[in-house]
């Protein structure tokens, strides 16, 4: 779906500044000591204060069972699309959390993922959370119109692989959106190196699009893993892992980050 009336840009505009208010309330809320439900039932609570749901609650996936929280938590070695049913003991000092915000509002979609560090940070982990946030704004300054995705996964790997040495996570990606959560294109984060690896990887960006873009990224390998009950997925090798993501509309004059104010969330909370 390409996105031209004014009144659906404002839309997707409110939805993403929705998510990026969410964001902004787990600042003074995250701290070592809470739980993830505590964390889910917070995020249920400011949606509903900004007359929104959770994009998220009960989405349903091919093989996969609903999905039963308000936003995906993801904490130290799990990836993305954790749960508040992942451990109801409280997050403690150092732990990582990659919360990923989904809102329906309005029948718009907003949809990005910022990674915290809990009271205080390691030097591996501050790295690792430096290089995430990198990561997505070289991604995103390389997205041009008329050129290729490709151009974002090239970006995205470099920073990642090339220069920081982690394990950049493939098969997943990011994803058209609006009035759904997810659409064409699959926006993947590695360049791919076998035929219909990425089929829409020479599609070209043009005025209209609005996706989500999310690097996913290890500390050590790249290898992933499902949880028996599907939903959280894992590092293979145990390292920590951070997710960021942004939604992006192509414009004309090139392109508008609607989280833009997600890159002033701090990298410690709760300290």
């Amino acid at each position: 779906m390409l996105v031209k009336k004014q009144v659906d840009i404002d839309a997707a505009r409110t939805a993403a500044g929705h998510v990026c208010r969410v964001h902004e309330s787990l600042v003074d809320f995250l701290r070592p000591g809470v739980s993830l439900p505590e964390v889910d039932a917070h995020v249920a609570q400011t949606l509903r204060k900004l007359d929104s749901t959770s994009a998220f609650l009960r989405y349903r996936a091919s093989g996969y069972p609903p999905f039963p929280s308000h936003s995906c938590l993801s904490p130290n070695d799990v990836v993305v699309h954790g749960t508040h049913l992942i451990s109801n003991e409280p997050l403690v000092e150092g732990d990582l959390l990659a919360v990923d915000i989904g809102v329906l509002h309005k029948g718009w979609i907003g949809d990005a993922a910022w990674t915290y560090a809990l009271g205080s940070v390691s030097d591996e982990d501050q790295r690792l959370l430096t290089v995430g946030r990198q990561s997505l704004q070289e991604g995103l300054d390389a997205i041009a119109l008329g050129r290729p995705l490709l151009d974002w996964a090239r970006a995205v790997q470099d920073c990642v692989e090339t220069r920081a040495g982690m394990g950049l996570v493939r098969g997943l990606g990011g994803h058209g959106y609006g009035r759904t959560l997810h659409g064409p294109p699959f926006v993947s984060n590695v360049v791919p190196t076998t035929p219909g690896e990425w089929p829409d990887a020479f599609k070209t960006w043009e005025p209209g699009m609005l996706v989500a873009v999310e690097p996913m990224l290890n500390l050590g390998g790249a290898d992933i893993v499902s949880d028996p009950g599907g939903w959280p997925i894992r590092t293979r090798d145990g390292s920590r892992s951070a997710h960021y993501e942004a939604d992006v509309l192509v414009t004309g004059d090139g392109i508008e980050v609607l989280t833009a104010d997600m890159f002033d969330l701090p990298d410690v909370v709760g300290a």
